[in-house]
């Protein structure tokens, strides 16, 4: 189930994942990946208007997609993709403050990496590294009908 490192390189599995992110809501919220290491993915977001909810602090939906976007990059980094497809199944968040200006970052650490499911803890911070949000998120694991020829998506 691992990236078997003959097959593809790390930096083609990094293209194909941020091809997909140009179609995707992650892309339309403007967040962008900051770091594709399995052990700390890293994803940020500058915020501004299109993110408030009506109290003019950014809404916690923000939160919950920048956990689970950062949680599934980190599973999409674990196992390989041709033969498995990841997808949160699962997710909990905690609002610890508001958060009105800045960049936030969500960073992804895997707690339990089974064959099945992989569960991660996520912290979500603001410029000062404070935690405005933490989220635990719990991925599924499946085998695809068809694998994946992401050479074909690489070149």
């Amino acid at each position: 189930m691992k990236l078997e490192a003959d097959k593809i390189s790390r930096p083609d599995w990094v293209k194909w994942l941020e091809e997909q992110h140009t179609q995707s809501l992650s892309h339309t919220l403007g967040m962008r990946v900051e770091s594709y290491d399995p052990e700390a993915v890293v994803v940020a977001i500058d915020v501004d208007s299109r993110l408030y909810q009506p109290a003019g602090v950014v809404h916690g939906g923000v939160y919950v997609v920048m956990a689970e976007s950062a949680a599934s990059i980190a599973a999409a980094l674990r196992v390989d993709l041709t033969q498995f497809l990841v997808m949160g199944m699962e997710i909990n968040a905690n609002h610890l403050r508001p958060a009105r200006t800045g960049t936030l970052r969500a960073i992804a650490r895997c707690l339990h990496e089974g064959r099945t499911t992989h569960v991660y803890h996520i912290e979500v911070l603001d410029e000062l590294e404070r935690k405005v949000c933490v989220s635990r998120c719990t991925v599924a694991v499946r085998p695809r009908r068809e694998p994946l020829q992401i050479a074909e998506h690489t070149k």
